[in-house]
């Protein structure tokens, strides 16, 4: 595979709020939700911990929000904090525990975040970008995902060689495409295995993706026929326009670019606001820190 594209410096965070406010100066969230009758908004009981272990990452892609990267070797969780984590946990009743990154798998407390997630019961969520299972120095990693019944959420910009390696790099999707024969030779996203294989794409360019159901079954179709791979559902996302992926917009002289800000792409509902997954979601990074939780463990962080 050919090398990553190197990590450039990107615009403060107060630079990069402010082009996303050229882009869409009409955008007000808190007056949508009011005309929605949905404000204020009002937690649930914490169902899902999502943590991210750090931005250490084997791939550089252009469109990461969090600018992961193979040089990021310091912003990563320690031990003491993964402990907390589980704690955490322990004493909210959360139910799932989704660890994301970076790549998290290369966090070395990765293996003791599921294992102790899953002594309490918890369902547990990989966010993988594929590659990572490819690596040498994770040999065994998507057998131990297995064996733990971990969820795989894996991301893939597309079926097609093309478009996932302009995305990610030369290289990135023969080894995704690896990865995912090696997920299916281990029982994931086989019909009655109860191993979870979810893929992730979102677009690769500045426009939003097409219908999630049609897209989903034109994606079951091609990589069955292409090549033998079963998944359980795919999920279609937008990339939020910050760090690299806001660059990337000016770059291509797209300043305006902001996919779906200017059309009023905010469209909520009521019927469906209690199924959107960060509803009852509780989030943490990768610093250090010290947990306070609410008297009702039930009641999150």
């Amino acid at each position: 595979m050919a090398p990553s594209p190197a990590r450039t410096a990107l615009p403060s965070a107060r630079e990069q709020l402010a082009a996303i406010g050229r882009a869409a100066p009409a955008a007000d969230f808190e007056a949508a939700l009011r005309s929605s009758g949905l404000s204020p908004l009002r937690p649930l009981a914490l169902e899902v911990l999502q943590v991210n272990v750090g931005k250490l990452c084997n791939q550089t892609c252009r469109h990461c929000h969090v600018d992961a990267g193979p040089d990021r070797t310091e912003e990563m969780m320690d031990e003491a904090t993964a402990r907390a984590c589980v704690d955490a946990l322990l004493r909210t009743q959360a139910k799932t525990l989704d660890i994301t990154g970076g790549a998290p798998e290369l966090n070395p407390h990765f293996r003791m975040l599921v294992v102790e997630a899953r002594k309490l019961g918890c369902h547990v969520i990989d966010r993988c970008n594929l590659t990572i299972l490819e690596s040498g120095s994770q040999r065994g990693l998507a057998e131990f995902l297995a064996e733990q019944q971990v969820e795989v959420v894996c991301s893939l910009p597309h079926y097609r060689r093309l478009n996932t390696d302009r995305q990610r790099g030369d290289g990135v999707y023969e080894k995704s495409i690896r990865a995912l024969t090696r997920l299916n030779a281990l029982g994931y996203g086989v019909p009655g295995s109860g191993l979870e294989l979810t893929l992730v794409t979102n677009p690769v360019g500045a426009f939003l993706p097409p219908a999630q159901p049609s897209l989903e079954a034109e994606w079951r179709r091609e990589l069955l026929r292409e090549h033998g791979i079963q998944f359980n559902r795919l999920f279609t996302i937008t990339n939020m326009p910050i760090a690299r992926y806001l660059k990337w917009l000016g770059d291509q002289r797209q300043p305006r670019g902001v996919p779906g800000a200017r059309g009023g792409g905010l469209q909520p509902c009521r019927r469906s606001w209690r199924h959107v997954p960060d509803h009852g979601l509780g989030g943490l990074g990768w610093a250090p820190l010290r947990l306070r939780l609410q008297p009702d463990a039930g009641a999150g962080l």
